[in-house]
């Protein structure tokens, strides 16, 4: 009964757009918990010993934070479920302090990702790729699974990204251009795969490829990778876009709000929320909200 409700769950979930891969094995791994335990519809005390079994607390709130959105939709049709408290607390932590590159760092680190590796396609394939993020400020997992017949005379398509979400992301010429002259080097190496990014193995990029790639690169040109502090990642590329995009916003409240709302859905954010949260993400940005703070309690106009 109880795995009957997962699926059932997990069924409207994701008619809604969520995915749920993870989230559907965990609670996949409760049902067979809760009925090798005897029980058959959601308990506290079950929910609470399954999530506690996760090595960190964090870990544990994320298990019960499913268990507790599983049992709110089941209860409301059979109120046998209980729905646990979050007795392990939030489920997300502080944000990460997002890295951001500066215009020398992202030409050293596309130059150095054009000299890494073996003298292959490997190297355009990188250089190329990590470009187009910076000027784009695609998300990783949106830029490898391109397609020869997303790239369009007026830009990207980007399908069925977060939330299923599609969007056009129009390209500047320098960008078009770049992107031509790899795909001319590219087509011959894997003729029989429209993926415009393919790895040594004649197949599509994965995210743990990027992520090697940019390390190395990041390594060899001297950026910090220190466990304790901001640190850069493929998806640093993203957030260098979105802030000096933000840098760029002009004054006037009306304005600000356009500015915002159109770089929210350029972005692909669910929410305009995610991208109020690049305004802490530079020095420049916080000094100048303060000034307008300042300005405001000053008796300014804001």
């Amino acid at each position: 009964m109880l795995a009957q409700a997962v699926e059932s769950y997990l069924a409207v979930r994701r008619a809604c757009g969520f995915e749920l891969k993870c989230q559907g094995k965990l609670l996949r791994s409760f049902a067979a918990f809760s009925e090798a335990c005897g029980q058959n519809h959601v308990c506290s005390e079950t929910a609470v010993q399954w999530a506690g079994s996760a090595r960190s607390l964090q870990q544990r709130a994320r298990r019960l934070g499913d268990v507790i959105r599983l049992a709110r939709y089941a209860h409301a049709e059979d109120r046998r479920h209980e729905v646990p408290h979050p007795i392990f607390g939030s489920e997300r932590g502080p944000r990460p302090v997002p890295y951001i590159l500066s215009e020398d760092d992202i030409e050293r680190l596309v130059q150095a990702a054009s000299q890494s590796g073996y003298r292959t396609l490997r190297r355009s394939t990188y250089s190329t790729l990590f470009a187009l993020l910076a000027c784009t400020g695609l998300r990783v997992s949106e830029a490898i699974r391109l397609r020869y017949e997303d790239i369009t005379p007026d830009g990207l398509v980007i399908r069925n990204s977060k939330f299923r979400k599609s969007r056009f992301v129009p390209l500047h010429e320098t960008a078009r251009v770049g992107l031509e002259q790899y795909l001319e080097r590219r087509r011959p190496y894997a003729p029989f795969d429209d993926h415009v990014f393919v790895s040594l193995r004649r197949k599509p990029l994965r995210l743990v490829d990027v992520d090697y790639a940019f390390r190395t690169a990041a390594r060899k040109i001297g950026l910090p990778c220190h466990p304790q502090r901001p640190r850069p990642t493929p998806h640093s590329l993203r957030h260098t876009f979105a802030v000096r995009a933000l840098e760029t916003c002009p004054d006037g409240r009306d304005r600000i709000t356009k500015h915002m709302l159109a770089l929210s859905t350029y972005l692909g954010h669910g929410k305009v929320s995610d991208t109020y949260w690049y305004l802490q993400a530079t020095p420049q940005l916080m000094r100048n909200i303060a000034e307008h703070c300042e300005s405001w309690v000053a008796g300014a106009q804001p």
